[in-house]
């Protein structure tokens, strides 16, 4: 490989890169770009953590050899049990603990085979192998992203030259950017839909930041909270409130994200969430369905809960339809993207009422005259309620209790 080969493909990785290539497939044809210039690789690697609730990080992996191998991985924390013993075992961390930036293990002409993977590339027939860290300074990582981490194995049996070596050199750094640059995107993307729900973070994304902006939409509303919840919290230990909110709250979000609906905010234990679709009976269609889901997850949860001998709750919701404005409302450096209207507070006036008639779910006239006849028939009346700060009775209807 030359120095027009590596200019070429340095250049190549930029362009990729500021379009936003996928990672895996950017270290695919980075590696078959590499070899095709004659630098012998066989295998590649590249890693990078992230910001995640789940996930510390993503790997990429690319060879030669038509072995079936994931090309592309979510790992979890490497920081407890098997997964951190590992870790501190492998030569990045021994890089990380060093602060080195490259390690390299010559294996057929006598270097030691010092570390787990080293012997793994060997027994795949490899004669050298190389990695890479390139760090990012302590101001510019996110979270755990400190790095790129990368590994480069070759077949040839002279191994790796010294020319191949200086070409890696100038290329992965480049390399390296492009895929903390992708791994920025998603953190940014991952980001806003875990803190302010799906729709409402692709708007952001997509720019909708100014504040003022909003849209006038239809929705079907959807308002829940938990019953007894203070007399849980005045009651149960402390190191069991957080616990018990997560429980019940993967409950109700986990049902209303599969339904098709998004949540746009927690508030305490309550859960405000949205369902839209082109036909209002379908939107209505949906949120019902995500309230089936969620009960069907409570009762798992409370015999799971109780079997425990944990504190254990129900959920109770209030579901509306009407006009809401969409958007950013705030300051002009703290913003919140989310609905407000009379038809949100009528939602919570519900939902509030559900202690009150002690149902479990209270629905609104409006909802009621956007289902289809049919459905109609699982609903009955639980009377006619003035709502506190709402101009209007309403009156309220709540699933057949055989149904329920």
């Amino acid at each position: 490989m030359n120095d027009t080969d590596i200019d070429r493909i340095a250049d190549w990785i930029v362009r990729r890169g500021l379009a936003g290539a996928d990672e895996t497939e950017l270290l695919r044809a980075f590696c078959e770009k590499c070899a095709g210039a004659g630098l012998p690789l066989g295998r590649g690697l590249a890693f990078i953590d992230t910001l995640h609730p789940v996930h510390e990080g993503r790997l990429f992996r690319w060879r030669d050899d038509g072995v079936e191998e994931e090309a592309t991985r979510d790992y979890g924390r490497s920081d407890q049990g098997a997964s951190a013993e590992s870790w501190q075992r492998s030569p990045f961390f021994h890089l990380l603990q060093t602060g080195g930036e490259e390690l390299r293990r010559r294996i057929a002409f006598g270097d030691p085979i010092d570390y787990s993977i080293v012997q793994e590339v060997k027994d795949a027939g490899h004669t050298d192998y190389i990695l890479f860290v390139h760090r990012f300074p302590s101001e510019s990582s996110i979270g755990e992203m400190d790095g790129v981490y990368s590994a480069w194995a070759t077949r040839h049996p002279q191994g790796f030259s010294d020319a191949n070596v200086t070409a890696l050199r100038r290329l992965v750094p480049a390399l390296a950017l492009a895929i903390k640059s992708g791994a920025l995107a998603r953190i940014a993307g991952t980001l806003v839909e875990v803190y302010l729900g799906r729709d409402a973070g692709r708007r952001v994304l997509e720019g909708r930041i100014q504040r003022g902006v909003a849209d006038r939409i239809s929705s079907v509303l959807w308002f829940s909270d938990l019953r007894s919840f203070t007399t849980i919290t005045d009651s149960a230990a402390p190191g069991e409130i957080i616990p018990l909110l997560n429980d019940y709250a993967d409950a109700v979000i986990t049902s209303i994200q599969q339904a098709g609906g998004d949540v746009l905010k927690l508030i305490g234990d309550g859960t405000l969430a949205i369902f839209r679709a082109d036909d209002p009976a379908k939107a209505c269609a949906l949120a019902l369905k995500a309230e089936r889901e969620m009960r069907r997850r409570v009762r798992e949860l409370n015999d799971r809960r109780g079997g425990e001998g944990r504190p254990t709750t129900q959920v109770y919701v209030g579901l509306h339809i009407g006009e809401v404005l969409f958007g950013n409302i705030g300051s002009v450096d703290r913003l919140d993207f989310t609905v407000v209207g009379p038809a949100v507070n009528e939602t919570s006036r519900i939902a509030s009422m559900c202690r009150s008639v002690d149902r479990p779910v209270l629905i609104s006239q409006a909802f009621v005259d956007a289902l289809p006849a049919e459905k109609r028939n699982h609903l009955v009346s639980v009377g006619r309620f003035a709502l506190r700060g709402v101009g209007r009775a309403q009156d309220l209807f709540t699933l057949d209790p055989e149904l329920i």
